[in-house]
């Protein structure tokens, strides 16, 4: 048998809006009416009906995240765990859920995106990526849908809200730090230039070595797809260079594991023979061998506070477009020596 609120109503003595009050925890009943409602509720078995609630006040409750590639491939990547731990904690604070998308191409992202949106299954969606071109987002900016981004879009900045690190900043102050070690042939691994956060760490590179005076070289640049397709190939290509490179800076720290370990397979030692710094600072990377240097760019933060802004956002649409910078600490570890 069902128990309705009008059973608990009269369990408790009250009128049933009383209890509709309490469910929302309106200030205008006491703690001790909210008090015995809640004890009844608990006593009968009570679950109150949310989804119909929401539709009466067209609010879903629920934030929709929207992950770059399918959920399988990127749990595999300790920081989306991580920054969905930051959006969750923010989330269930302020009594929101959150619905995931599993959309594993740019197609099917759209696709989810436009469900959420058209089927007002969530309130506002976080991108966690930002792509050249995005489908998704540029159907939220049309659509005027609450949304925020975890990284700086590509275009319309100043028209969307949108939580990074300065990635041109530290990848210049990262690639610095080796050329300050006396390293000239400096290699950039990994990442797709579909996504703004490769093409700004790309571009802080470039910088770094243009005001070094030294050459940018094609032949140093080592792509996505290429680590994908064959890890092992990608570094051995670098190796056979007539200048190999003395120093690595990959886009990541599960990059930089990977190149560690084919290196040491074709016996060149890091850092004695090759110094490697990365991004993330994930927790494996202080126990690695040897332990990474790498930029610990706060993922919690950014869920955190992408969420923040997204229901700000929500609740008072007419909000502003808002720019977040959070700081990054580099963390120097044994991962690279001077020439």
């Amino acid at each position: 048998m069902i128990v309705t609120i009008k059973d608990v109503a009269k369990r408790a003595n009250v009128a049933p809006s009383t209890v509709s009050r309490v469910i929302a925890n309106s200030p205008r009943i006491s703690e001790q009416t909210k008090k015995r409602v809640r004890e009844v509720m608990e006593e009968l078995g009570y679950y109150p009906n949310f989804q119909a609630r929401s539709l009466a006040a067209k609010s879903t409750q629920a934030i929709g995240v929207i992950m770059p590639n399918s959920a399988d491939h990127a749990f595999q990547n300790p920081f989306f765990p991580e920054v969905l731990r930051g959006i969750s904690k923010n989330a269930h604070a302020n009594k929101y859920g959150i619905y995931l998308s599993t959309g594993s191409t740019e197609d099917e992202i759209y696709a989810d995106v436009t469900s959420m949106v058209q089927g007002r299954r969530v309130d506002g969606v976080i991108l966690l990526y930002s792509r050249i071109n995005d489908k998704a987002m540029k159907f939220l900016q049309e659509t005027n849908f609450p949304f925020s981004v975890v990284g700086r879009p590509y275009e319309n900045e100043e028209r969307i809200t949108y939580v990074d690190n300065d990635n041109i900043f530290i990848t210049k102050q990262i690639t610095n730090y080796l050329i300050e070690l006396g390293h000239r042939s400096i290699a950039f691994v990994g990442g797709s230039l579909d996504f703004v956060v490769t093409i700004d760490r790309l571009n802080g590179y470039k910088q770094a070595l243009n005001e070094a005076g030294i050459p940018f070289n094609k032949d140093y640049l080592v792509h996505e797809e290429f680590i994908k397709e064959n890890g092992r190939k990608a570094i051995e290509s670098l190796m056979s260079l007539k200048n190999p490179p003395t120093a690595l800076v990959t886009q990541d720290d599960l990059i930089a594991y990977e190149m560690i370990s084919h290196l040491e397979d074709m016996n060149i030692k890091v850092p004695d023979d090759m110094s490697i710094v990365s991004f993330n600072n994930l927790m494996l990377s202080e126990h690695s061998k040897p332990p990474l240097t790498s930029i610990d760019i706060s993922i919690y933060q950014l869920g955190f506070e992408a969420t923040n802004c997204l229901l700000e956002k929500i609740k008072m649409p007419e909000t502003l477009p808002k720019r977040i910078t959070i700081p990054t600490k580099f963390i120097e570890r044994k991962s690279c020596k001077g020439t």
